[in-house]
């Protein structure tokens, strides 16, 4: 029993601090926390229930292959409707008004990318990961090392987003202490993934996707309700409340030169295209048709919630702005209302639903807001330990031919050193806007895991050289750039300015993936480069008509 409540003995360990408000600050919210021990306790009893179908490798890493595509759909939709999009782009929107849409627009143009180009592939070639079929006929161990290497690196970009909005969650509820939040956070999903694999992960997205599209719908519906239904009145009380004034409506706000706009649009809309939690989501249903219509769900689900947000972001800024009593009072009685709202501006939205629906719908979106960080972080952990597991332990050094036990026992060991670093960094990045953080992630998604993919997939001239080198390179210059950029080199460094002027990299690195795929492969003149070429001709008849890897794969060896 101790095992299965690991937040709770967090909690129960530390009394003093658990129980006691901030003084002269907060008072604990009871109504939030009862409904946020209630998420905790269904997702547990669902990882528990979940943990007799997590025995096998396709169990684990793929649910067995047993999701229905409106399951899957749903599962797709919460692992990207995460606190990144409802805590993080509400609060830009709040804060700097029109440019925060940037990131709710470029978030759903990212999925006909995915319907369209991806899926049926990705689902016909692979089994458990993208790098599968990165790999189906570039047959060389360092593409799917390469391949596996950014799925790590993305994976913990983006667990860091999560985390510091889950972090400031608890310690609003609890009056904990941020390390502390995150620590309790990490058990969990260290928990949920060990346990209960993919289904487990799936389930709880499901459950939480409800939830925050049924919250964020009465919370739209609320807000309007204030402004008598009229976006126009809506937005005519938030320029008015709001600092910058009207200037909220127009570009600008958080670009200030359209280099950054464009590097950003292009990290959202290419880079979900390369984010492994997305990705491995094409394996858990039966066929390549289920993965396409999975993809049409989830983008109606992401449409509309997109639509959503920014009701909120705004109708913070109208309900908040205008009343001290959200903020952090200096000694004069004077408060900033972008950057001293209590918990920091990616709580926006928990304090609307509070000045909306007093403690009762602050309680339900709090324990929704946690739900969401729950069930993405653990379908993030799931996808590192696969590309480690699977990708690095079992095809890289046991060459294909690895103990499916040994290989699940280091499936979740790796989830235990992927939760730690990942604690380690949210602690590191706390003030950190937990959109933009995910905007990083997506940005060496776009980088390095979705320049791979799409030239393995639809370039007939990609060779296994070509692939690592484009990799590698985008990898590199994606990473290295956001070291220099004022995220790090200013922000954790404190050096007082940033060597690279601009915060996202994508425009920058992804051109350097494509040309050093594009420069290597067609300097490639190797037997194993022709034979991959020729390669291409099966694999997209398997990816057309979806044959058995048997009837491809002896195929594929003769050739090689």
């Amino acid at each position: 029993m101790i095992a299965r409540f690991p937040f709770a003995l967090a909690l129960s360990a530390v009394p003093g601090v658990a129980l006691a408000a901030e003084p002269g600050r907060r008072n604990l919210n009871w109504i939030a926390i009862g409904m946020f021990l209630v998420i905790v306790a269904v997702t547990l009893v669902i990882t528990v229930r979940s943990a007799k179908h997590a025995q096998s490798k396709s169990e684990f890493y793929a649910a067995g292959g047993s999701i229905t595509p409106f399951q899957n759909g749903l599962a797709i939709a919460g692992d990207f409707l995460s606190a990144a999009a409802f805590l993080g782009i509400s609060a830009l929107v709040y804060s700097r008004g029109f440019d925060g849409l940037l990131y709710a627009i470029g978030f759903l143009t990212g999925w006909p990318v995915v319907l369209i180009l991806m899926s049926e592939r990705l689902r016909n070639l692979g089994r458990y990961t993208f790098a599968d079929a990165v790999s189906f006929r570039l047959d060389h161990p360092l593409v799917r090392l390469v391949a596996a290497i950014g799925s790590l690196v993305v994976v913990l970009f983006y667990l860091i987003a999560q985390l510091i909005g889950a972090g400031k969650i608890i310690e609003l509820l609890f009056g904990l202490p941020y390390w502390m939040s995150i620590v309790g956070i990490g058990l969990l999903m260290i928990f949920y993934v060990t346990v209960g694999g993919m289904t487990a992960t799936t389930w709880v997205q499901i459950t939480k996707a409800c939830l925050l599209l049924g919250g964020g719908t009465l919370m739209a519906f609320i807000v309007l309700s204030r402004f008598n239904f009229s976006i126009v009145q809506l937005l005519a009380k938030a320029t008015i409340a709001h600092p910058a004034g009207d200037a909220i409506l127009r570009p600008g706000g958080l670009f200030a030169e359209p280099v950054s706009a464009i590097s950003l649009g292009l990290a959202l809309v290419f880079g979900t295209a390369g984010l492994p939690h997305i990705m491995m989501r094409f394996f858990t249903v039966r066929d390549s048709a289920g993965a396409r219509t999975s993809v049409f769900y989830a983008t109606i689900i992401v449409a509309y919630f997109c639509l959503v947000i920014p009701l909120i972001g705004f109708g913070a800024a109208a309900v908040l702005m205008p009343d001290a009593s959200y903020f952090n009072l200096g000694a004069t009685g004077a408060y900033n209302p972008i950057t001293d709202l209590i918990g920091g501006p990616n709580m926006a939205a928990i304090h609307l639903a509070q000045a909306t629906g007093g403690s009762l719908l602050k309680g339900f979106m709090s324990a929704v807001a946690f739900a969401t960080i729950l069930a993405v972080v653990a379908g993030l952990a799931l996808a590192g330990a696969s590309a480690v597991s699977h990708d690095i332990y079992g095809q890289i050094i046991a060459r294909g031919k690895a103990d499916e036990r040994q290989e699940l026992k280091i499936s979740r060991i790796s989830v235990v050193a992927t939760g730690l670093a990942s604690v380690a960094l949210a602690y590191a990045f706390e003030n950190q806007n937990v959109a933009f953080m995910a905007g990083l992630a997506l940005a060496v998604a776009a980088s390095c895991n979705f320049p791979v993919l799409l030239m393995a997939l639809f370039w007939r001239g990609t060779t296994s050289r070509g692939a690592v080198a484009g990799g590698l390179a985008g990898l590199v210059a994606a990473v290295t750039l956001v070291v220099l950029s004022r995220t790090v080199w200013v922000t954790l460094f404190g050096y007082k300015v940033p060597v690279f002027p601009y915060e996202n990299p994508a425009l920058f690195s992804m051109p350097v993936a494509f040309a050093f795929i594009w420069v290597f492969s067609i300097a490639d003149h190797s037997r194993r480069a022709e034979a991959e070429r020729a390669a291409f001709d099966m694999q997209f008849v398997r990816s057309e008509i979806g044959l058995a890897p048997s009837e491809t794969n002896a195929a594929l060896e003769g050739l090689k």
